[in-house]
């Protein structure tokens, strides 16, 4: 007989489950708080806990803990209202099994969810975890953190909420929504990818709303946008910081509400959408300096999840080459040289830089030779230093502007101790030629972390773009 334990302060909850779990022949033992649990623990005999995750005298997630020490093959389930859905993503995090949010609409999936946990002695999910990764092309690796944050967007995937990926350009945000797509419940339904930032802010608005005939120039037909299209499934928004003020008010109504109006129309429809949004921004810091809606962020972020980028799961780099080897049928091998040269790598581009570059080293070297040599990878990656975590260009060892710094300060000391005559105006000079690199490696960086968006960049640097341009050696 399997023993349950309820962890609950409403009566209603506490006989409810008691009465369902004993007519199935379970073991129950019911606690009303965390005074009550703490007593009961050196007696306690758990294989399956239920946990409310607001107490009158205790946090939830801090029973969660406790229990896990105690019991570490006991599965876990937290017990939510709508309002405290972000404190049981915690409590995944922190190793529960499932989350159910209250009151209870549908018996039959409590029972179920139980009966499935108790029933299987390893970690539910993995086979279909596994099934999902091979039929999208996702490596796993050996990254615990990538293998964390798919066991969590596994577990969260069947869950009615709505979904933020955070991560760098290239690290596999699409991947991740499509594989959060495939493990929903909507699986069988459409899932619809929208670039905010490759449409501008009429065409965006037309995409994802659709428009009536005659709506305005070049409208000949009605049609329709997104959130109908994907109605009952999924809407994957991408880079949706680029989405205008104006649209982000229109997409918060219509996340709040489930409805919207086609351009043109005073027709109100509705949709039940699932929004998985992405965005290599910070979402956060975006809000704080009015780039993006708050209220916005709220209603997309019930769940955040960062991808790591490449630089920091570099222990996958090999299996991720063979994959991409394989890929393109290829039975070319990477010496050990080159090999190295990967692992040492920046990575600005993620994986989509990665699969390029094996890409790019197939082309050059099928029906040449059969091992490639660091010859056939591009020549910055044979001379790029190992960023560090915090991607300052100041702070980086053997970086090519740290190289120009100090060839710079050579040049300017063998003129200090020069016994010939000096001209001011060569020392002045070469002063004003470190200025001026040192202004465009700083602009080089912030077009990278703008995606080439000069206007951000140069509010970024806080400088016009006409200085930008002049210090990317372009003609204004």
């Amino acid at each position: 007989m399997k023993d349950i334990l309820i962890i609950d302060d409403e009566p209603e909850i506490r006989h409810f489950l008691s009465y369902l779990l004993t007519q199935k022949g379970y073991h129950v033992t019911l606690c009303k708080s965390g005074r009550d649990f703490y007593q009961m623990l050196p007696e306690l005999s758990v294989d399956l806990a239920m946990i409310d995750v607001k107490l009158p005298d205790a946090s939830g997630l801090d029973l969660l803990k406790q229990l896990k020490q105690a019991f570490p093959a006991c599965k876990t389930i937290i017990m939510t209202g709508y309002s405290t859905v972000k404190t049981a993503i915690e409590a995944i995090k922190l190793g529960a099994n499932d989350y159910m949010e209250k009151p209870f609409d549908q018996i039959e999936e409590v029972e179920a969810l139980i009966e499935h946990l108790l029933d299987y002695p390893e970690a539910p999910g993995d086979a279909d975890i596994q099934h999902l990764v091979g039929k999208l092309g996702l490596i796993i690796g050996e990254s615990e953190d990538m293998r964390h944050l798919l066991t969590l967007a596994y577990k969260i995937a069947r869950k009615n909420i709505n979904v933020l990926i955070e991560g760098e350009t290239g690290s596999g945000k699409d991947l991740l929504a499509q594989f959060i797509h495939q493990a929903s419940r909507r699986a069988d339904s459409p899932f619809i990818a929208v670039n905010c930032g490759a449409l501008s802010e009429s065409l965006l608005e037309s995409e994802l709303f659709g428009h009536e005939k005659g709506a305005f120039t070049g409208a000949v037909k009605s049609r329709k946008g997104v959130f109908e299209i994907a109605h009952n499934g999924s809407l994957f928004l991408d880079e949706i910081a680029e989405a205008s003020s104006a649209t982000q008010v229109k997409l918060l109504r219509t996340i709040e509400t489930g409805e919207f109006r086609r351009i043109g129309d005073e027709e109100l429809r509705r949709t039940n959408t699932r929004i998985i949004a992405a965005s290599h921004v910070n979402l956060s810091r975006a809000v704080e300096e009015n780039r993006f809606r708050e209220d916005l962020l709220y209603r997309l972020e019930v769940v955040k999840l960062t991808i790591p980028p490449l630089r920091n799961r570099r222990e996958d780099i090999p299996l991720l080459v063979k994959h991409f080897l394989n890929v393109h049928q290829s039975s070319l091998i990477f010496s050990d040289e080159a090999m190295k040269i990967l692992m040492d790598y920046s990575w600005p581009g993620n994986i989509r830089e990665l699969s390029n570059v094996v890409k790019r080293a197939i082309t050059f070297a099928e029906g040449e030779v059969s091992l490639m040599t660091p010859s056939y990878l591009p020549e910055k990656m044979n001379n790029s230093p190992i960023l560090l975590e915090n991607q300052q260009l100041d702070q980086i060892k053997g970086s090519p502007l740290e190289s120009y710094i100090d060839n710079w300060k050579k040049g300017i000391v063998q003129l200090w101790e020069s016994e010939n005559e000096t001209a001011l105006d060569e020392v002045l000079l070469r002063v004003k030629e470190l200025e001026v690199e040192v202004g465009r490696a700083f602009v080089t960086k912030a077009m990278k972390e703008t995606m080439g968006n000069r206007k951000a960049a140069a509010e970024r640097m806080k400088i016009s773009t006409r200085q930008l341009r002049y210090l990317l050696s372009e003609k204004s």
